[in-house]
């Protein structure tokens, strides 16, 4: 491939990364926005998937684990050093599985199972499911101890099942691996590093001949660096390009990148080493990390960086010191004609931000205050917004400091008005989520949020929002969990949740029954509570809510838990529902036999839903009201019949309180 002379021209759309680096990828509102690339996502869509896989280059082994894994019920461990693409090789295992056997039929799952089980939905897979576990992060024995406890139990469900699963394996912990892995577990190979270049130059429409690849400089990296610094590299050609300021010709883009990879951070170390007063780097960070936006709204943000680090104004009036212009010429920054602030070197910002986190531990939190009020700045865009808290938001998580990044998400949704949600917390909380290392830790917070006391409405709303948007599509089980929780609040945002819950899982069959089972327990396990999740499940029950086709099985178990408990006045809304359903679809009267064999032919419930039905039929006159009316009497009459016809209360269950009366 990197010896042809010809240009491949395709029409990516997307955020692709091949590395096992991150892609935080943010959708909503049609704004770009909310695409952010150098990340990769806990699950990869469709979509996304057939776009990486056009750049995607395949390493040694890759043939002998695709032949393992395509028999249903396959489970095929992956050994490989960290930094070849060892992620994305086991997500393209899974995908070309479905691609060439048909596994991404309607209902089959792809996504990533949590490290741990703790309050979280069993697994329950069907035939043709694939299943992505990533133990890479693993770093010590007992860790890894649990989780090849918990690969036992998945590893007999999925076989059981017929579905797939694909494990990443931690590095250096050969010596602690269980005897019976070794006859499922793969060892991969690295790349070509140049082959992972060229596919996404050709994918970024980049013209370039094979000769423009033969440098040593170039070869070097390729044949050290980790397939994310690759991806990287080759944006950056792609960022010079686009930028507008580097030339019009491929060596100059390329050489623009390569000393963006190898060379910044050295440059930044020797920059703020001659730079020794407090306002020139405080204005160098405040440039790398609101660059893009207005000259003005940079020195605000400056000027607010140098009050939160309690730097003393100079006494001096303005007019007497040094310009702001030339303050950003002797650091090397431009004002465009837009009035915008950058760089003058490629992806310079980049490395600023990441000197200054990692070099002066000791500002902080003075730092994650800054942005807390400087992110709202009204010089601002959304996008400005954004793109600060997502810069901010990186330089945290690669220092290991989530809870930093979750606190800012939790001002700024506490202080949110109306009914909106604060674009910067769902952001941050998306970005948090999205994160190969730290996505456990953001999902647990989450979790634990939902179950906690009070919240407010507009923490209650972003979580709602990114359950639905980050969860549903990564983890949909544990969104289903989180949502439960949030909508059996009280309040405008619990009835959101609400909504937000019955919609998403009145989207899939499988779903729609996790959340009966779910609320079936709580009514059973939690006496004082049970009302409100009864309620919720009476709710789920309605016809409008159902999956077509509807599921009845399912319906049947939830029916007849809300047939069996008072309150019996959410059962006229139910029926009455059920009731339209079948005069506007006669293949859906088995709706009526459902709903009478989940009264158990409880006489009172019978009578209860005979009078439901005459107050229907009789709010029109319509002779197809009457008809479905004559039905469900029929099936009643049946139904007592049958009871009574048989010993007089075998398996009849005990009366409510409100039936008995």
């Amino acid at each position: 491939m990197t010896e042809q002379d010809h240009v491949t021209v395709n029409d990516p759309r997307g955020p692709v990364n091949n590395s096992e680096g991150h892609q935080y990828v943010f959708y909503g509102a049609g704004s770009d926005w909310m695409i952010r690339k150098g990340v990769e996502p806990l699950r990869i869509v469709r979509g996304d998937r057939v776009r990486l896989s056009l750049r995607f280059a395949r390493p040694a082994g890759f043939r002998i684990a695709a032949d393992r894994l395509e028999k249903p019920g396959s489970v095929v461990l992956l050994d490989a050093p960290p930094g070849s693409g060892r992620r994305t090789a086991a997500i393209m295992l899974l995908h070309e599985l479905g691609e060439d056997g048909g596994a991404d039929e309607e209902g089959a799952r792809f996504e990533e199972l949590p490290a741990s089980e703790k309050d979280e939905p069993r697994l329950a897979p069907i035939a043709g499911d694939r299943f992505l576990l990533d133990l890479s992060g693993i770093a010590d024995e007992e860790a890894y101890a649990k989780a090849q406890r918990l690969l036992a139990v998945r590893r007999s469900q999925v076989t059981e099942a017929g579905a797939h699963l694909v494990v990443v394996l931690p590095s250096g912990m050969a010596h602690a691996h269980a005897p019976d892995l070794e006859p499922h577990t793969v060892t991969l190979g690295r790349p070509r590093g140049i082959a992972v270049v060229t596919r996404h130059l050709r994918m970024d429409r980049m013209v370039f001949h094979s000769a423009d690849l033969r440098n040593a400089d170039l070869q070097r990296l390729c044949d050290r660096s980790p397939m994310a610094e690759l991806a990287r590299l080759a944006g950056l050609v792609r960022a010079a390009r686009d930028s507008g300021r580097f030339g019009a010709d491929f060596a100059g883009w390329l050489d623009q990148a390569m000393h963006a990879v190898t060379d910044r951070a050295g440059e930044v170390g020797r920059q703020v080493a001659e730079i020794r007063t407090t306002p020139e780097r405080a204005l160098l960070l405040a440039t790398a990390m609101f660059e893009e936006t207005h000259a003005d709204t940079v020195y605000e943000a400056w000027h607010g960086l140098m009050r939160t680090v309690r730097h003393e104004e100079e006494t001096t009036t303005e007019l007497a010191r040094k310009d702001f212009g030339e303050r950003l010429a002797a650091l090397g920054i431009e004002r465009g004609t837009d009035g915008r602030l950058r760089f003058e070197r490629l992806a310079y910002a980049d490395a600023v931000r990441a000197y200054f986190w990692a070099n002066f531990p000791g500002v902080r939190d003075d730092l994650r205050d800054w942005i807390d009020r400087a992110a709202g700045l009204h010089g601002l865009t959304t996008d400005d917004r954004v793109n600060v808290v997502v810069r901010y938001g990186e330089r945290s998580l690669a220092i290991g400091q989530p809870a930093h990044l979750f606190e800012l998400v939790v001002r700024w949704a506490d202080i949110a008005t109306g009914t909106s949600c604060d674009p910067r917390a769902v952001a941050g909380l998306e970005l948090g989520l999205s994160h190969e290392e730290f996505g456990g830790w953001f999902r647990r917070r989450i979790y634990a949020c939902a179950r906690s006391g009070p919240l407010s409405d507009g923490l209650a709303r972003v979580l709602t929002t990114t359950c639905l948007r980050s969860l549903g599509t990564t983890h949909p089980d544990q969104a289903v969990v989180r949502l439960h929780y949030l909508a059996v609040r009280k309040g405008e945002a619990a009835r959101e949740a609400r909504e937000a819950l019955l919609d998403f899982v009145g989207r899939d069959r499988r779903l729609y029954r996790l959340l009966i089972d779910r609320l079936r327990d709580r009514t059973r396990q939690e006496p004082h509570g049970s009302e409100t999740h009864l309620l919720l499940l009476t709710e789920l029950l309605w016809s409008d809510r159902a999956p077509d086709p509807p599921p009845w099985p399912d319906l049947f178990l939830g029916w007849k838990t809300v047939f069996s408990q008072p309150p019996t006045e959410p059962w006229n809304p139910l029926v009455r529902s059920w009731l339209n359903a079948v005069m506007g679809d006669s293949t859906r009267d088995l709706a009526l036999d459902v709903i009478v064999g989940a009264t158990r032919g409880r006489a009172a419930a019978l009578h209860r839903l005979y009078a439901i039905a005459c107050g229907w039929a009789g709010v029109s006159p319509q002779p197809s009201r009457a008809a479905v009316a004559a039905l469900l009497w029929q099936r009643i009459d049946h139904a007592q019949y049958a009871r009574t016809g048989s010993t007089e209360h075998a398996g009849t269950g005990p009366l409510t309180t409100e039936e008995a009366r």
